[in-house]
């Protein structure tokens, strides 16, 4: 497989210039314009571009500015949903885990084992819940049709294995534990990269830096960010697919945010653990801690579910009850306590919530709406990642009916990411490049024209001069921060961001300074 700046799958700055040109001279029909450039509005668009339709997607960041880059990177199979009795959403998140895992992403997401270790303060229906929980886990990937081979059976394991699998477990009274798999992505961001690219193969036009406002079901104002352009844009329909910012494009939706929180740490704090450290909420039937293995040698420790009224910013912060809740609920099952000073970063991300006026935000459903608007605008909230595929193809079908628009039949079940295909060579090559690029990782190389493609962009941080390259000609990053914080992840860790500015720099035109995520004051 080659490509190269001009290919189909290509994004980047004069591919964005030269399509805005043709849109606002008036001279292309559109059928389709998609509001939003997270997982839930590229996959939007690969749906449409891939039956036929002349589709528009504009974003007024970058891809995967919001949710979709602050996730747990887990591909769910569902079965918190299936513990809480919503087994419509349990099966479909292992039917689309499958679906990524076997046949349109295998390169972006593999099997995790998840270990709950049975400690002394877990009961006996707390373990009966737990093992039962696994079992039914393991009926949902067999109703899936996930094989063994992609999802191994969840196993009793015993306490040398947990030890192993997790070095810095409690071991006193340590009696084993289970192990349950599940999906992981390399990366959630890549991940919504390598729809929008596979989009843009498929014909659809993919623009950053473009927002959109006066939105209706038929037409839309978009202003060029960088230039400060602007015109109206026609569409036989329109779709908004903002996620928590849905409400600022239709006043009518009502949503109610909940922020989960995540703390950066470096792999060696946990003892470079393979398995995601699996720990019972205290009081809850079905939530947990993680501390799960990443890339770049991090863990990330999470997850916290706290409600997130007002105003909506463009990147949400942690709270110091959250960092402090993480940190005591997976102390009590560690040798070795992990404090404040072992964070080396954190994140947050909203969940665009449908309010449904009451409970904890834990306890909202996760299931997805598709809403229309008296103008006619489409909007599509809630939902998960996991379900990113069928909530598009869910959502194009019920505005193709409402428009009465004919298209071909969904494909995307069977249609390959950019990167699925096997790659022809992979000899000589890191296994994290080929976890990130599957088989574009060799050209990620053989196109770059910078000085020491190979070079790491600073000590001790995996990345390579030609990935910052690439993610400039190839993958539509237009400043140093697409570049260091949403195509390769480095800006996780602030202190590491600020080693790679001047590196990012070279290698975008006008780069602007990145408004890396930091910890509150502590």
């Amino acid at each position: 497989m080659t490509t190269s700046p001009s290919s189909p799958t290509a994004l980047n700055g004069a591919r964005r210039s030269r399509e805005l040109a043709e849109l606002a001279d008036g001279q292309t029909s559109v059928d389709v314009v998609v509001i939003g450039g997270g997982i839930t509005g590229v996959g939007i668009a690969l749906d449409a571009a891939s039956r036929g339709l002349n589709t528009v997607l504009v974003e007024a960041q970058d891809l995967a500015f919001g949710t979709s880059r602050w996730s747990s990177k887990l591909v769910h199979g569902g079965l918190r949903y299936l513990a809480s009795g919503n087994v419509g959403i349990a099966h479909r998140s292992a039917v689309e885990r499958g679906i990524l895992m076997t046949r349109t992403a295998p390169h972006l997401v593999r099997p995790l084992a998840q270990l709950v270790p049975l400690l002394p303060g877990m009961g006996r229906f707390d373990r009966a819940l737990v093992r039962f929980g696994f079992l039914a886990g393991g009926v949902l990937r067999v109703a899936a049709r996930t094989p063994r081979s992609v999802l191994p059976s969840a196993r009793r394991v015993d306490a040398a294995t947990v030890i192993s699998l997790s070095p810095t477990v409690r071991r006193e009274g340590l009696d084993g534990g289970y192990v349950n798999y599940d999906g992981q992505l390399i990366d959630d961001a890549r991940l919504v990269v390598a729809v929008a690219r596979t989009a843009a193969a498929q014909g659809a036009k993919i623009l950053t830096r473009v927002r959109a406002s006066d939105a209706t079901g038929t037409s839309v104002h978009l202003t060029d960010e960088l230039t400060g352009d602007s015109f109206t844009l026609a569409a036989k329909t329109v779709i908004n697919a903002t996620g928590v910012w849905a409400g600022e494009v239709d006043a009518s939706i009502a949503l109610r945010p909940s922020r989960g929180t995540h703390l950066v740490f470096d792999a060696e704090t946990f003892g470079n653990p393979t398995a995601a450290l699996t720990v019972p909420i205290p009081g809850t039937t079905n939530r947990f801690v993680f501390v799960m293995p990443e890339q770049l040698g991090r863990v990330y420790l999470g997850l916290t579910d706290e409600e997130a009224p007002g105003p909506i910013p463009d990147e949400p912060e942690p709270s110091e009850s959250e960092i402090a809740f993480l940190l005591d609920t997976i102390n009590t099952a560690l040798d070795v306590q992990v404090s404040r000073a072992d964070v080396r970063g954190a994140f947050a991300g909203l969940r665009p919530l449908i309010d449904t006026g009451s409970g904890h935000t834990a306890d909202v459903s996760r299931d997805h709406a598709v809403l229309e608007a008296p103008n006619g605008l489409i909007t599509v909230v809630g939902g998960k990642l996991t379900e990113y595929r069928y909530m598009a193809q869910d959502t194009l079908d019920q505005a193709l009916r409402l428009r009465g628009i004919s298209a071909r039949p969904c494909r995307t079940r069977d249609l390959p990411l950019v990167g699925a295909d096997s790659p022809a060579v992979t000899d000589g090559l890191p296994p994290s490049l080929i976890a990130r690029y599957g088989s574009e990782a060799r050209i990620v190389f053989e196109l770059a024209t910078c000085s020491r493609p190979a070079d790491q962009v600073a000590d001790g941080i995996d990345v390579t001069r030609a990935e910052f390259e690439f993610a400039v000609t190839h993958e539509g990053a237009l400043n140093s921060s697409d570049i260091i914080d949403r195509r390769t992840r480095i800006g996780l860790v602030p202190e590491d961001a600020e080693r790679v500015q001047a590196v990012a720099a070279e290698f975008v035109d006008g780069s602007t300074t990145p408004q890396h995520q930091s910890l509150p004051p502590g």
